[in-house]
C-alpha cells in the first residue's frame, strides 16, 4: 500500500506527479522543473499536508472489512490495470464505497502477483537487448515524449522495473559488465546523477507514475508504516497502557517480535491481547497467509493471543482463528478491557495468572 490518502488525492486527482527528494539537491531541482512536481523533503509530509495525512489514519474504519465475494470484484477489475495513477480514478469511479487507500492496497498486492509471474521474461537477454534498442529508436525520433513509460505499458511491465531494466543496459560496458547494485539504486533514486539527460527525464518519469514499485514507492511504504506504528503507540499511551515496542524489545534481545507487547494484558471483544502487530496494508488471503506462518503463529506461541491491525482492511472471512490466539481489526479498537497483574514484571507479562478487577474503556469515552 502506497497511498497517502487525502494526502495523495490531491496529486491525483489533478494528475500531478509526486516526488520526494532533498531540498538541497540543486541537479535534481533542475530537472524536476521541466514537470509539475508536489515536492515534500525526505520522505516527511509536512504542514498541511501532515495533517491531512494524519487525520486519514484516524479516519472511520466501518467499511474496510471486505466479504470474499466483494475483494474478488475488485480484484476481477484490477486484472488489465497498468500500475499509474489513472488506474486509481478507475477503481474509485467503480468502487466508490472503499477508501482509496484500500484499494490502492488491493491493486498493489494483485499487481505484485502479476509481476512475480512474467518478470523473467522480461530479464531474458534478448528480451532486454530488444526493450533497450526500442528505446532508443523512440526517445531519438520522439525526444520529449514519455517513450519510456509508453513501452513499460505496452509490454505490461511496471514502469519502475523498466527503468531499471533500461538502466542497468546503459550503464554496462562494452564487456558486458553490469553495474553494482548500489550504483545503479543510487542513480534510480537520483536521476541526475545519470551522464544521460533526456535517459534521466525518462527514468524519472517512469519512477513517479508508478504506484507500486520503485524509490519513490518504497519510500512512501516506510513512511507509512512507520507513521502507523506511532499512531498505535499514541493510542496506547493515551489508555495509560503500559507497553514495550519492537525497538525495546530487541534491546533486551528478542529477535523477533511483534510491533507491540503489553506489559499488562487487554481483552478485546472477549479475547485476551498480550500483544498487537500493524500492518499498514490490505489483508488478502495470500498475504495473511504469509503473515500466519512466517510471524503470527510464532508470536502467539511465545507471547500468548494477540491482535493484528489491518489499517487498510481485509476479508472478513479471515478472522477466524480467534479461538486459537489471533484477533483481526481494521482499527485501533475503542473497546478495551484492562486486566491489573498482582505483582509487576519485569519484561513481557507472561500468558495466564490474571487477577484483579477489569476496567472497561467504552466508545463513549473513546470519542471524548
Amino acid at each position: 500500500m502506497v497511498d497517502l490518502d487525502s494526502a495523495l488525492s490531491i496529486s491525483q486527482t489533478n494528475c500531478l506527479p509526486l516526488c520526494i527528494v532533498p531540498r538541497t539537491n540543486r541537479p535534481t531541482r533542475a530537472l524536476l522543473l521541466e514537470n509539475p512536481v508536489l515536492q515534500l523533503p525526505r520522505g516527511k509530509l509536512s504542514g498541511s499536508y501532515y495533517r491531512l495525512f494524519r487525520a486519514s489514519l484516524t479516519r472511520n474504519c466501518t467499511k474496510m472489512r471486505l466479504s470474499r465475494a466483494e475483494h474478488k470484484d475488485i480484484v476481477r477489475c484490477t486484472e488489465h490495470l497498468r500500475p499509474t495513477r489513472q488506474c486509481m480514478k478507475i477503481l474509485k469511479e467503480k468502487f466508490p464505497n472503499h477508501s482509496q487507500s484500500t484499494l490502492l492496497s488491493i491493486f498493489s498486492l494483485e499487481y505484485q502477483k502479476r509481476t512475480k509471474k512474467t518478470i523473467s521474461r522480461h530479464h531474458a537477454p534478448d528480451v532486454i537487448e530488444r526493450h533497450y534498442q526500442r528505446y532508443l529508436s523512440a526517445a531519438k525520433a520522439h525526444p520529449t515524449a514519455p517513450v519510456l513509460l509508453e513501452l513499460a505499458n505496452e509490454v505490461d511491465l511496471s514502469p519502475a522495473l523498466m527503468a531499471r531494466v533500461i538502466l542497468d543496459r546503459y550503464l554496462q560496458d562494452p564487456q558486458g559488465v553490469v553495474p553494482s547494485k548500489p550504483v545503479l539504486n543510487s542513480m534510480l533514486k537520483e536521476p541526475s546523477l545519470i551522464p544521460d539527460q533526456t535517459l534521466a527525464k525518462h527514468i524519472y518519469q517512469c519512477t513517479i507514475n508508478d504506484c507500486c514499485y520503485g524509490p519513490l514507492v518504497d519510500c512512501i511504504k516506510h513512511a507509512i508504516g512507520q507513521e502507523h506504528e506511532v499512531l498505535l503507540c499514541d493510542r496506547l499511551k493515551e489508555r495509560n497502557l503500559s507497553f514495550l515496542d519492537e525497538n525495546q524489545l530487541r534491546a533486551m534481545g528478542y529477535d523477533k517480535t511483534p510491533d507491540i507487547i503489553l506489559e499488562v494484558p487487554i481483552v478485546v471483544e472477549g479475547h485476551i491481547v498480550h500483544w498487537i502487530e500493524s500492518k499498514a496494508s490490505f489483508g488478502d488471503d495470500q498475504s495473511h497467509c504469509t503473515y500466519l506462518t512466517e510471524q503470527f503463529w510464532s508470536y502467539c506461541n511465545r507471547f500468548g493471543p494477540g491482535l493484528v491491525i489491518y489499517w487498510y482492511g481485509f476479508i472478513g472471512e479471515l478472522d477466524c482463528k480467534r479461538d486459537r490466539g489471533i484477533l483481526l481489526k481494521e482499527c485501533f479498537p475503542t473497546d478495551i478491557v484492562t486486566l491489573c497483574h498482582g505483582a509487576r514484571h519485569e519484561g513481557p507479562a507472561p500468558p495466564g495468572k490474571i487477577t484483579t478487577t477489569p476496567t472497561t474503556t467504552t466508545a463513549e469515552e473513546e470519542s471524548s
